[in-house]
Order: C-alpha cells, then structure tokens, then sequence
C-alpha cells in the first residue's frame, strides 16, 4: 500500500471491502438475466485474446523486490524510503489539449472547483480535465442518475461493490467504451505504466470479452485478510507466529492469553479471515465438474464449530460477541483483545502510530496461514485483483480515447516517479515540501492534493511503503512473501457475473449469514445455521448453484 494510500481513510475500507467481497461470487452483479445476453460474463479464449499483455516495471527500484508465489501471484514491492530521484516515465505532455469531464467518488471535503492542484494537473496531463468529485455517501444513487438519462461524463470511476447498482453489464458497450482496441494484447505496449498492472484487474475490467474498465490499486495478490495479533504482547511471552499451525494451537493460545479478571480476552471476531483453515471457499468448490456450495461442505460445518465453540468457551471479548465491531480496533490498540482478524489495510503506518500513541511498544504481526488439522498444506483464496475502477464514455471518438489513455498511463506512473509525486502530491513547495526525504502536503496540498481524485482515474499496482515506521513495511512484505505461496484462484475469481433478478435475494442468503454470525458470536448453535441453510436451499439455494452450474460453469469455466 502507498503512503497516498495509508493518508486516505476511504482506500483502507476500500481494501477492507474488496476482503468482504471476496465472500462471495467476485464482481458479481445483478441483471435482467435475459437469454439473449451473457450477461457480462466472459468465456475462456475470448477473454485471453482480449487481454492486455503484462510488462512489469523496471523504471524504479524497490528495497524489498515482489516475490512470486502460487498461481501466478505476486506480492507488493516494498519501499522503505521514498525514492531520492523522481524518475520520469513519461516522455513529454501525455495530452494534445482536449476538453473532458471527469467524476469519481470522494469521502471527505469537496475541493474548490478549479483549485490550483487541478490547474498544475491540467498544465502536466496536457489536457482541460474538470474533475468533479461526488459525495462517496450519495454515489450509489448519484450515478444511476446520469445513467438512466444517459449523461455519463467522458470518465467516471465505477467501483465494482457497485457494479449491481450501476448495472454495469448493462452499460458496457452502451454508455461505457470498449477499450479493446487499444489495450488487448501487445497494444498495451504503448501505454507501458498500464502495462505493468496486473492480468488480474484487466480480468476485472472485462465484460463480454471486451475490456471496459481502467483499473486503480491493482494487487498481484489481494486477499480476504490476516488474523493479527499484539507481537509485543504475545512476544513478552515467548510466542511467535511460527509456533501456530493449527487450530489446536489458536484454541490453546485462547486458554493461554485469556485472563477475564483482568479484562483481557484472547480474541475479537476472526471467523472471516479464519475459517479458510478448514479448506472452505469463497463460495464454490468444483467436485468432479459440479459445483459445491460451501454451505453443502462438511469443512463448513467443522469450522462453524470451532469458533461457536471459542465463543461459549470465553477466548473472545465480550463486547466482540455483542457486535460491537466499531471498537474492535481500540480493544487491540488497548490489549484488552489480542488477537483479531482483519483486512491487510490495516497493516500501515496509521496504525502503528495510532497503535504506538496507546502502548509505546504496540507491533502489529500476523499468523501465517494455517490448515486447521495441521498436517494438511494451508491455502488461502485470492480476491478481487482491484475493486476500484474508471470507464470512458462510449460516445468519446476514437483520437478522444487514445488521448485519455495516454492521460491514463500518466497516471499509473509508478511509485515514486516523477508523474506519481505530481499526481500524488502535487507541485513541490505549493502543494507539498520535503520533509526528512519524504513528501509532506503543505496546508494548500491538504486542501487540494490530498483530497484524492485523479488516482480514481487510473494508479499504479500498490506497493508497501511506511516511511517513519519501517519495520511495519518489513514485516508485511515478508508475511506476504511467506503467504504468496499458499494462495489459490477461487472459483470464478475476477469474473463478472450478473446473477438474474430472481436469483438477487437468494444470492445473498441474509439469512444464513445472520445465522452464521450469530453462531460463532455464541448465540445460535450450528444446528440452527443448519436449519437456515436448509430454508436457503429449498426457497431459492439449490435454483441459484443450479444457475452458476449451467449458465456459468458449463458454459464459460472458472475464470481460470
């Protein structure tokens, strides 16, 4: 994750949703489901010629290099100071001075129109780009909007949790343009910076075989999440991750770190980022070509199990098992719970600070992955490769296209290069000085530059980078090196899937997920989820799998 990033409360739940997604189908929508449409969905050799080739980037050396893992993974470079020379990969003015429109959510203070950020970022891109950020709070029902009276601008940025909403299988091709033309294959050559984002988020941007989409916030290797712990606490005990590899251990580690009198319980809510131990899926699992619900999997139960178990057992605090999920972070920052699961978001310098403002020695770690019996080998799914997305409107003509793609590739720049510190931060004493080696906004920058919005647009793949806490940066980048080896595609993974609308209540199962959770809160046995899961399959569960079997599975693969 960038230092931009880490400054910027809205990417970090940004990552934190892309972890819930991963729940279920990835990038799934719903849509009218009619027979004359495949509704978004792409097939295995369509897909492969449409997508862009992947060229990494060489342009700046990170301290910590991205190692390679499992299933074509691969983790985020670190960085553990900014780069002392802004290399420029751009040659020239990207733009030819055309006039655009641009819209992306923003969740924060609205900048000034026509701000002095914007007029440095206009004279840079070579173009009059007017951006015109939208209350992230409104989004949902600011776009249906322009859509439904077709008045998309000529570059709007679509997060996929949305794609639903904004029915985006629908537009593609319609309102949004097809970007296939220009990026597939080696054409992406002459846009080198997008290049270097990673297949997987070109797999996100495409619907139909066509590529749509410009992705932002790019992971070669996104995941659902960790299970943290207080290293500092579990450290003064003599416990390190590599002494966890199987359940057992966690539950004896809640038998362990558990002192109720104290006020100290040894977990907060770690189902979500958990129960992938016991071998359960996203949401699928193929078994001799058919299709398996997780909720149809004995592992399912087995994991359930062990956490109603933990519950009713006392490991986890008690505030935990009464939803309160807002103050999870301050019971770990506090000690009073030691263990929590949670998105990788929240492995960055804002944590450590705030973490070290409550207990001076206050380290952040987490497990590595493990497999519940441990003897099997662990795994873990991947998720999304991006939930952040931008289209360009289909009514652009082609030299308009090529413009902004240039634009684009300005933008994704990578890390620390002279384009990214522009994007980033603006122009140097203006929006942002040097402060000990790093850029730092000055108060005009955080009026302007910081309120983030041209990254929305197009960014490069994320990096690791916590300038001030180092060892936060050090101790990420090797749990992603030890994890990336373990990781696999899930099912349908960056697919774009619309459900049908008579398939949109049960897709969700609301139900057996409030079951589900009431279960490893200790509230409902796992005989009850049972039940909810049988009226899930009789009301709509088994039609839906049925669905993905035929119309998905049969037809187009897994997306692998």
């Amino acid at each position: 994750m960038s230092i931009a990033m880490n400054r910027r409360a809205f990417v970090n739940g940004a990552v934190a949703v892309a972890g819930a997604t991963v729940m279920s189908p990835l990038l799934s929508a719903c849509g009218s489901g009619s027979s004359g449409s495949k509704g978004g969905t792409n097939s295995k050799s369509g897909l492969a010629a449409a997508l862009p080739d992947y060229h990494a980037s060489t342009s700046v050396k990170p301290d910590i290099p991205s190692a390679g893992g499992a299933d074509g993974a691969f983790t985020s470079p670190g960085f553990l100071s900014y780069p002392a020379h802004a290399v420029a990969t751009v040659r020239g003015v990207p733009g030819k001075g055309g006039n655009y429109t641009a819209v992306t959510p923003i969740w924060g203070t609205l900048p000034s129109p026509n701000n002095s950020y914007y007029q440095a970022m206009n004279k840079a891109l070579g173009i009059d780009l007017t951006m015109k950020p939208a209350n992230g709070n409104d989004y949902a029902t600011i776009v249906p909007t322009m859509t439904a009276s077709k008045k998309l601008p000529d570059w709007v940025q679509l997060p996929s949790w949305w794609n639903a909403t904004f029915n985006v299988s629908a537009l593609a091709g319609t309102q949004l343009a097809d970007l296939t033309p220009y990026l597939s294959g080696d054409k992406i050559k002459q846009y080198p910076n997008l290049a270097a984002i990673p297949t997987g988020a070109w797999q996100a941007a495409a619907w139909e075989d066509k590529i749509y989409g410009i992705p932002s916030f790019a992971s070669g290797m996104a995941v659902a999440g960790a299970v943290f712990f207080r290293a500092d606490v579990l450290g003064a005990k003599g416990i390190t991750a590599d002494q966890v590899k199987s359940a057992d251990d966690l539950w004896n580690l809640g038998k362990e770190l558990t002192d109720a009198k104290r006020g100290v319980w040894a977990f907060d809510d770690v189902w979500t980022y958990l129960y992938q131990s016991w071998g359960v899926p996203s949401k699928f699992a193929v078994k001799r070509g058919k299709l398996a619900h997780k909720y149809d999997m004995p592992e399912f139960l087995e994991a359930l199990n062990w956490h109603y178990r933990l519950a009713k057992a006392g490991y986890v605090h008690p505030d935990s098992l009464a939803g309160d999920t807002n103050n999870g972070i301050t019971r770990f920052f506090a000690g009073k719970s030691l263990i929590e699961g949670g998105g990788t978001g929240a492995w960055n310098l804002a944590d450590h600070q705030s973490g070290t403002a409550a207990n001076k020695n206050y380290r952040r770690a987490a497990f590595d992955i493990i497999a519940a019996d441990g003897k099997s080998t662990p795994q873990t799914f991947l998720g999304p490769s991006t939930s952040i997305m931008s289209y360009l409107n289909a009514k652009l003509k082609s030299e308009q296209i090529e413009e902004l793609l240039n634009v684009a590739n300005y933008l994704a720049a990578p890390f620390g290069s002279a384009e990214y510190t522009q994007v980033v931060y603006g122009v140097e004493g203006v929006h942002y000085t040097m402060v000990d080696g790093v850029p730092t906004y000055t108060e005009e920058g955080k009026k302007t530059a910081q309120q983030q919005t041209f990254n929305f647009l197009a960014s490069p793949p994320q990096v690791v980078s916590n300038q001030g806490a180092n060892q936060v940066t050090k101790d990420y980048t090797a749990w992603q090196a030890r994890t990336v080896k373990y990781v696999y595609k899930p099912v349908f993974w960056n697919m774009n899937i619309t459900v049908p609308k008579r398939f949109a209540t049960v897709d969700t199962a609301q139900a057996v997920e409030d079951a589900i959770k009431d279960c490893y809160h200790g509230i409902k046995k796992v005989s009850e989820v049972q039940a909810a899961i049988a009226a899930w399959k009789s009301s709509g569960g088994d039609r839906l799998t049925d669905w993905y079997q035929t119309a998905v599975l049969d037809k187009y693969g897994t997306g692998q």
